[in-house]
């Protein structure tokens, strides 16, 4: 199964492709998506949207995993990731891929065994699980991992299903 590990926002998207075979992961590729803060918001998105389109076109996941919106004290910061949640939504409804969603807390479980994990424990252990040289930067991309890997997790143990 190639699945998409996606973490949204609208200055950088995390994206991580990875193949899950038996009980193994195999990292495909992974990346981020920029946009500068001289775009308008609708330019932006439309950016981020493209770009999704073209992971997804080159890469032919099997499915997509996206982080859910958890609640943030900053109302604006929340607005903006829900912005780029809905475009990677869209981009995997559009290409007609089943979309998964993973909070922060089940996303830590399944990778680390603990959901209150740092955010140190759960990017060592994306190295670690997928063989890399190193830590992926920004940390969006290693967030991104993580997911593509939770979703992995959580629908080997629960029969395959997307929620």
């Amino acid at each position: 199964m190639i699945i998409l590990g996606i973490d949204p926002g609208t200055a950088i998207t995390g994206y991580g492709v990875v193949e899950f075979i038996g009980n193994r992961f195999k990292p495909i590729t992974y990346d981020c998506l920029r946009t500068g803060p001289e775009l308008s918001l609708d330019l932006r998105l439309k950016k981020l949207y493209l770009g999704l389109l073209d992971i997804i076109k080159i890469y032919q996941p099997h499915c997509m995993a996206v982080e859910e919106l958890f609640f943030n004290k900053n109302a604006r910061t929340a607005l903006a990731v829900g912005h780029a949640r809905g475009i990677a939504l869209l981009a995997g409804s559009y290409s007609n891929i089943p979309v998964a969603e993973y909070t922060p807390l089940q996303v830590k479980q399944a990778v680390t065994g603990y959901g209150k994990a740092e955010k140190q424990q759960v990017q060592f252990m994306v190295k670690t699980l997928l063989s890399l040289p190193e830590i992926p930067k920004p940390d969006d991309v290693a967030d991104a991992l993580a997911i593509a890997i939770c979703h992995a997790q959580w629908s080997s143990t629960f029969g395959g299903k997307i929620r």
